[in-house]
C-alpha cells in the first residue's frame, strides 16, 4: 500500500501522456502493441517521466483490453501485452517509483456498444494480467459514463485489495455526462471502494480547477487530477497541443489548493510539463480544508408548447394508419417528388417518411424536403442515421428538426458508406441506434447527451427499425425490447414479402404495447425482385414471389403484378397490425398511391361490416 502511504504524507506527482506523445512522434499504430514490439521506446518515455520527477508512472495499457486489441488483430494478446507493459514500467522505475496499471473506459469500442457482461469479462481479464506482474495500484481513467465507472470499480474491488484510482472525464465544468454533479459521483465511488477519485482528460487546467472548486475535500480517500494540455489543434492532418509548460507550472499550486493529492497530466502533456509541476510541488503542503464554491443555480428547462396533433405511435394504437416512404430526389429536380407527396396525401396517407441517404447514396437533405412538405401541411417522419453524423452533427440535426416542427424521427444505424455511390467515404457511427434513441429522449427532457441544458425541451416521437426477415425472430424481438428500454415509441419493419413472416411477427410481438408499421414495398420487375433478395441486407423474398414477377411481356404488366402481390400482403397485414408502411420504389409514387387507396378501401369495408 505504498501509494496510500505517500498520499497520506503529501502531494504526489504523476506522469503525463503516453499516447499523444507517441502520436506526436509520428506513430499511429496500436500504441499498446509497442509494449512487445518496441519496448525500448516505451521504457524511454517512462524514464523521461521518472527523470522529470514523477513519483507515479502508469503502464501503457489504456486500450489494452480484448475489445480494442481485437480491432488490431490482437484480441488474443491481452495477457502478453499487459504483462509486458508492467515489466517495461519496472525497467524504467527507480526504487522510489510507484507503478499503477491503467485501464481505460470500454463502453464504446469502434462504434459498438458492449453490454455489462462483455465489459466485465474484458475488465477482469486485463486487470488480472496487470495484477499478476505486481503493481502498486490500478487506475481507471477517462470514463465518460459514470455508470460504467461505478460498475468497473465494483467488479475490481472484488478482485483485489490494491489501491484503486477512479477518474471521470467531464464534458462540462462540474457535471458528468448525465448532468449529475461530479462531486456526487466521486463520493459514490469512494463509498464503493475507490481509494483515490478525481478527474482526467477532456478539460484543461482552467476548467478542471473550476470543477474542483465545486467539490469538498473528501473525508475518506484522496482527490486526483490529470488535466489535458488545453484543447487540441488540427492542422495538416495532425492533432497538436499548444498548452505551455509555464501555464502548467502556474496552475499546479491551484490544484493543490483544491485538495488534490495526486496530480499528473493527460493528453498533450510531456515530461517538460511534469518537470515544471515538480518544481512547484517540491514546496507545496497538502490542503486539508477549503471553501467550496456555490454550485450554479439549476437551469430551469422550459417545457415545449403542448402539441395537439396525435403522434404516429398514438394513431397506430387506435386505427389503421399509413406511412408512405418517398425518397428525396438525387438531383435538384424536385417537382416529381412534390407531386408524389401531394398525391399520396390526397389518397389518404397519414404521413410521408423521408429516408436519410438510403443505401449510402447522397440525396437532397431530408430535413430540407421535410420542411418544404410541412409548409404544404403534409405530415413528415424523417429518418436519421448514425452513419453520416458525429455526435455534434446528430445533436445539431435534431435541434434543427425540432426548430422546424418535424417531431417524428426514425433512429437508424444506417447502411455502411462503402455500399453507396462513394465507397471511399467514411462511416461515422459515433453512436449506435440504441444510443441515438436515448439521446433523442434525453433531449425531450431538455438535456443534451453531455448533460448540458438545451433550453426548451424537444417533443420527438421516436420510431425504430425492426427486421422480421430473420431465421430467429425471438432474437430480433429481444433487440426490439432493448430499443423500447432506450425509449422507442413505435417500429417500422423492413419490407415483408411472405405471409408466414407476417403471422410469425404478430405472434412474436403481440405482447408489446408499441405499435408496429409493417413495411410493404411493391416490386417493379423480376430484376428488382432478385436484387432485393440477393443483394440488399435484411430483405428476403420467397421463391414463389420471384416466380410471379417473372415472364411478364411488358414492364407495365410486371409492375401491376407487383402491386397485386402488395395488395395481398396489405390485406393480411391489416388483420394483424394497425400500422402500414408503404415504401415507394424508384419514386414511382403512383404504385404506392394505388396501395394507399386500397388500404382505405379495405378499411371502409371493415367499418361498414362492423357498423
Amino acid at each position: 500500500m505504498r501509494l496510500l502511504e505517500r498520499l497520506k504524507g503529501g502531494v504526489v506527482l504523476g506522469d503525463g501522456a503516453m499516447g499523444t506523445l507517441l502520436y506526436s512522434r509520428g506513430l499511429q499504430s496500436c500504441f499498446e502493441e509497442l509494449n512487445v514490439t518496441d519496448p525500448e521506446r516505451i521504457i524511454d518515455i517512462h524514464q523521461q517521466y521518472v527523470e522529470a520527477g514523477a513519483d507515479v508512472i502508469q503502464t501503457n495499457t489504456y486500450g489494452a483490453n480484448e475489445g480494442k486489441l481485437r480491432m488490431h488483430g490482437l484480441g488474443d494478446q491481452v495477457s502478453r501485452i499487459n504483462r509486458a507493459a508492467v515489466q517495461n514500467a519496472k525497467r524504467a522505475a527507480n526504487a522510489e517509483t510507484l507503478i499503477i496499471g491503467t485501464i481505460g473506459g470500454m463502453k464504446h469500442i469502434g462504434g459498438v456498444t458492449l453490454n455489462d457482461v462483455e465489459r466485465e469479462f474484458m475488465l477482469v481479464e486485463q486487470a488480472n494480467a496487470l495484477l499478476g506482474e505486481g503493481i502498486d495500484g490500478l487506475l481507471l481513467e477517462t470514463f465518460y459514463d459514470e455508470t460504467e465507472l461505478l460498475h468497473a470499480l465494483r467488479i475490481l474491488r472484488k478482485e483485489t485489495n490494491v489501491p484503486i484510482i477512479a477518474q471521470l472525464a467531464l464534458h462540462e465544468v462540474g457535471l458528468t455526462q448525465s448532468g449529475t454533479y461530479a462531486e456526487t459521483i466521486l463520493a459514490e465511488l469512494l463509498e464503493q471502494g475507490a481509494d483515490v477519485v478525481g478527474l482526467n482528460c477532456r478539460l484543461g487546467p482552467l476548467h478542471m480547477i473550476e470543477s474542483l472548486q465545486l467539490m469538498s475535500i473528501p473525508e475518506k480517500g484522496y482527490l486526483s487530477a490529470y488535466p489535458n494540455a488545453g484543447l487540441p489543434k488540427y492542422a495538416d492532418g495532425r492533432y497538436t497541443y499548444e498548452g505551455t509548460v509555464k501555464y502548467f507550472e502556474d496552475t499546479a499550486e491551484q490544484f493543490v489548493k483544491q485538495g488534490v493529492r495526486l496530480l499528473g497530466g493527460c493528453c498533450g502533456t510531456t515530461p517538460e510539463h511534469i518537470r515544471a509541476m515538480k518544481q512547484v510541488l517540491a514546496t507545496a503542503a497538502p490542503v486539508l480544508e477549503k471553501e467550496r464554491h456555490a454550485r450554479p443555480a439549476p437551469v430551469v428547462v422550459k417545457e415545449a408548447p403542448s402539441i395537439q396533433k396525435a403522434t404516429l405511435a398514438e394513431k397506430a394504437k387506435k386505427d389503421t394508419t399509413i406511412i408512405v416512404e418517398l425518397d428525396p430526389p438525387k438531383t435538384l429536380n424536385t417537382q416529381p417528388f412534390f407531386e408524389g407527396a401531394k398525391a399520396l396525401k390526397r389518397a389518404g396517407a397519414d404521413a410521408v417518411t423521408l429516408a436519410d441517404n438510403s443505401l449510402a447514396s447522397p440525396r437532397v437533405s431530408n430535413m430540407a424536403m421535410g420542411a418544404l412538405l410541412a409548409r404544404n401541411d403534409i405530415p413528415v417522419l424523417t429518418h436519421l442515421t448514425c452513419r453520416d453524423h458525429n455526435l455534434i452533427g446528430l445533436q445539431s440535426h435534431l435541434l434543427g428538426l425540432s426548430a422546424l416542427g418535424l417531431n417524428e424521427v426514425l433512429a437508424l444505424t444506417g447502411d455502411p458508406a462503402r455500399v453507396g455511390d462513394f465507397p471511399g467515404a467514411t462511416s461515422v457511427y459515433d453512436v449506435s441506434s440504441f444510443e441515438l434513441i436515448r439521446m433523442i429522449k434525453e433531449m425531450n427532457e431538455g438535456r443534451s447527451p453531455l448533460g448540458k441544458t438545451i433550453g426548451q425541451a424537444t417533443t420527438f416521437s421516436v420510431a425504430a427499425a425492426f427486421n422480421p426477415n430473420v431465421r430467429h425472430v425471438d432474437a430480433a424481438v429481444r433487440r426490439m425490447e432493448k430499443k423500447i428500454e432506450a425509449g422507442a415509441d413505435y417500429f417500422l419493419t423492413q419490407p415483408v414479402y411472405d405471409l408466414d413472416v407476417l403471422h410469425r411477427t404478430y405472434e412474436a410481438t403481440k405482447h408489446l404495447e408499441q405499435p408496429i408499421y409493417i413495411g410493404i414495398m411493391p416490386l417493379v420487375s423480376k430484376k428488382n425482385a432478385d436484387f432485393l433478395h440477393y443483394e440488399v441486407p435484411g430483405i428476403t423474398l420467397p421463391e414463389e414471389v420471384r416466380q410471379r414477377m417473372d415472364g411478364h411481356a411488358t414492364p407495365q404488366e410486371a409492375a401491376q403484378e407487383g402491386v397485386r402481390l402488395s395488395e395481398e400482403l396489405v390485406e393480411e397485414a391489416m388483420k394483424l397490425f394497425k400500422g402500414i408502411y408503404l415504401i415507394t420504389p424508384f419514386l414511382r409514387y403512383e404504385m404506392t398511391e394505388t396501395l394507399v387507396r386500397y388500404v382505405r378501401q379495405k378499411q371502409e369495408q371493415r367499418e361498414e361490416l362492423n357498423a
